[in-house]
């Protein structure tokens, strides 16, 4: 069967995904300093560039989240459990195994059922509760010492305890996922569909989604 490359992934979902990952890294970065792992840019500077990277996480995602609902895209991350055991059995033992993948890629399926349950957990779950954490935080006495008063000494370490982990728990799905980058039709395939846009798709399904997204319209 010939296959074709195909318009996967838009420009303003790139942009998102390359930027999303640049500001979490460079919140990891800053995190790890303040939290004393170590010393680079002074606690005082580190704090700084920190919030200043928080505050444009949370315009990139009020942007992202406005994007997904206006052009549907939201669709791809509602979680499906079927062939989900499958998938998982591919990740665990049938990569190495050489095994066919399980599920296809498509104009209207970009994620396997495994990535659509871990991406809706990450988005409604992992980062809500990173930002919220994040914005009480700062509003602790901040950016006067009139700051909510509700938020006293005990319910800022409860807070804190919540950013930490839910920042630990990006790392965590960060080096996941760098790993499964590697796992698409070569080592470089995915990285090379996220830079450019363009995946190779089977022209069969390819055809059937133009016209499925045609009849949609």
């Amino acid at each position: 069967m010939s296959k074709k490359y195909v318009l996967i992934y838009k420009g303003f979902e790139r942009f998102w995904h390359w930027m999303q990952a640049l500001l979490i890294f460079f919140l990891m970065f800053t995190g790890f300093e303040i939290h004393g792992s170590y010393s680079f840019l002074g606690f005082k500077e580190a704090v700084t560039y920190h919030n200043i990277a928080a505050y444009l996480f949370l315009a990139l995602t009020v942007f992202a989240i406005f994007w997904h609902f206006t052009t549907g895209e939201y669709k791809q991350y509602i979680p499906t459990f079927k062939n989900i055991k499958a998938q998982l059995d591919y990740y665990l033992l049938g990569i190495f195994r050489n095994a066919p993948h399980p599920t296809r890629k498509t104009l209207l399926s970009k994620l396997n059922p495994l990535q659509r349950l871990t991406y809706f957990g990450l988005k409604i779950i992992l980062i809500p509760a990173s930002i919220l954490s994040g914005i009480l935080y700062m509003l602790y006495r901040y950016p006067s010492r009139y700051g909510i008063e509700a938020i006293n000494i005990g319910s800022l370490e409860v807070i804190a305890i919540i950013h930490t982990a839910a920042a630990l728990l990006l790392v965590t799905f960060v080096i996941v996922h760098l790993y499964l980058i590697t796992t698409g039709t070569t080592i470089t395939s995915n990285l090379r569909a996220m830079l450019t846009g363009y995946e190779e798709l089977e022209e069969e399904e390819h055809k059937t989604n133009e016209t499925e997204s045609k009849s949609e319209v």
